[in-house]
């Protein structure tokens, strides 16, 4: 049975004295699990003390001065300040005046150039600490206590495009966040008094998909298009092909983390790319593709080529599943997300290719211009020929599932492959995970939802709704992602 959040069935597995005339900076050398040292800079501002209240002046460069007083600035640590995007981050203040509001705000210039940001408000203790690990938010981008809210609430600024999706395009360079404590409680919109707002102390993080010592190697041969990403060290490694849905293009962010957690990774284009000849509106490649791409992944020399998987998101869950149950080769394992058991598009042909989706109809949700296909992934629709033959699967497969799924029926879907394996008594091999409140689009851990996002501009403008409420998704994600971890620990490096 499918269940709630965290429900599965899963295998066995000084304080500163410092004031002065200016501003002063203090650098610490710090250790983490980069297993590098990095330098952390945090800026004191320095306050000026007019009776009870504090008056910041500042300068044109932006820089906050002030006359010395005994009574040490404000400050905002991160810990740590360089962490890949799955690992948690403490943010801490101090200093402050007790029990006073605050406003803690995350901003992140993407590549694209949007601003993406999100903010909470909070009261300080009666030390004048504030710890977002310990402390509830009040309001803001969300309310309670969310550590890592911050991060995973991140939502367009106001004034930036409409559709946004917040994804990685270059896996070699970070995100990097500025995360500023604010005077008061205060909003993208608020109407701030001269002092309400103003900047008491900031730290940047850097958050990577990839870590130090993992290689990325284009793929460019036997005509597949992909990237394979390589943990540090020599191998032999345990190893996903990693396929997404139909976005398509090339989407490398979530292998550069698997391999940043020790797992091999090839990230396959098959749909809407340029260096795949033919339309790219179409799926001009078969199971050949397919199958030579898990090959590929199997024979490489640092790959141990009886521990391979396969991981796929949305039409890529279909993929994985057809990988696993038609074509002669052997996965170690499955993980679908998401997905349907068969290709709604028309003129599919018999190795999986798609002649055009331009003769896929799309459905209407609400207004003009959103689109989703939930109905048109109702297992009743799909295509016969093209529907996965769920009695030949021979190995352990995780279902992930959202409830708030608007895009794909997945739930139904999910119902079908239970049954088909229950008919065929291969029950024992499904392990079967559902989110309340989680939307189609699964990512790795404290990523940002989009519920709608722009799917293509031709011939029309159209945005697809995806689903998800903010809070449930981000808890689905984080669960979700430990149990993709899990799932591969158990079947690629477990048993014989």
């Amino acid at each position: 049975m499918h269940a709630g959040i965290g429900s599965s069935t899963p295998c066995d597995p000084a304080q500163d004295k410092a004031a002065g005339e200016m501003a002063t900076r203090r650098s610490v050398l710090l250790a983490g699990h980069w297993e590098t040292l990095i330098r952390l800079s945090v800026l004191l501002p320095v306050r000026v003390t007019l009776g009870q209240k504090m008056v910041w002046q500042r300068g044109m460069t932006g820089a906050v001065r002030g006359r010395a007083t005994s009574a040490p600035a404000p400050t905002l640590m991160a810990t740590p300040t360089r962490a890949l995007m799955d690992e948690p981050v403490v943010l801490e203040a101090r200093h402050l005046t007790p029990r006073c509001p605050v406003t803690v705000r995350a901003r992140l210039r993407c590549e694209e150039g949007d601003l993406w940001e999100a903010l909470a408000h909070y009261y300080a203790d009666r030390n004048g600490v504030l710890n977002l690990s310990r402390d509830e938010a009040q309001g803001g981008s969300y309310t309670g206590c969310e550590p890592m809210g911050l991060f995973w609430s991140l939502f367009p600024a106001p004034g930036e495009r409409e559709g946004l999706r917040l994804r990685k395009k270059n896996v070699e360079t970070p995100y990097t966040f500025q995360v500023s404590l604010l005077n008061g409680h205060v909003s993208s919109h608020g109407v701030r008094s001269h002092d309400e707002g103003e900047e008491l102390a900031a730290v940047t993080v850097e958050r990577w998909y990839t870590a130090p010592g993992v290689r990325r190697i284009d793929i460019r041969e036997e005509g597949l298009v992909g990237t394979l990403f390589l943990p540090p060290g020599p191998g032999p490694f345990p190893a996903v092909l990693d396929c997404w849905g139909m976005g398509g293009g090339l989407v490398e962010y979530r292998s550069a983390l698997l391999a940043s957690r020790g797992v091999a990774s090839f990230a396959l284009a098959y749909f809407g790319h340029k260096d795949i000849p033919g339309p790219l509106d179409a799926i001009n490649v078969g199971d050949d593709y397919i199958q030579a791409a898990f090959q590929l992944l199997q024979n490489h020399p640092q790959v141990c080529g009886s521990r391979v998987a396969v991981l796929g998101l949305s039409y890529g869950a279909y993929l994985a599943l057809r990988i696993a149950t038609q074509l002669p080769v052997n996965p170690r394992c499955i993980i679908a997300i998401n997905g349907p058991i068969g290709s709604m598009a028309q003129g599919v042909e018999a190795d999986g290719k798609v002649v055009s989706f331009g003769a896929t109809k799309v459905y209407s949700h609400d207004l003009p211009g959103y689109v989703d296909f939930k109905r048109a992934t109702l297992p009743e629709f799909l295509p016969l020929s093209t529907k996965i033959k769920v009695e030949n699967l021979r190995c352990p497969l995780l279902l992930v599932t959202s409830e708030d799924d608007i895009s794909c029926s997945v739930l139904e879907n999910a119902a079908q492959i239970k049954e088909g394996l229950q008919a065929s008594n291969k029950s024992h091999l499904l392990t079967w995970v559902s989110y309340p409140g989680a939307g189609h689009l699964l990512e790795p851990p404290y990523s940002p939802n989009a519920r709608i996002s722009l799917w293509t501009m031709r011939p029309t403008k159209l945005m697809v709704c995806w689903g998800g409420h903010t809070a449930p998704h981000a808890a689905a994600q984080e669960d979700a992602w430990k149990k993709v971890l899990d799932f591969l620990e158990c079947h690629l490096r477990g048993g014989n």
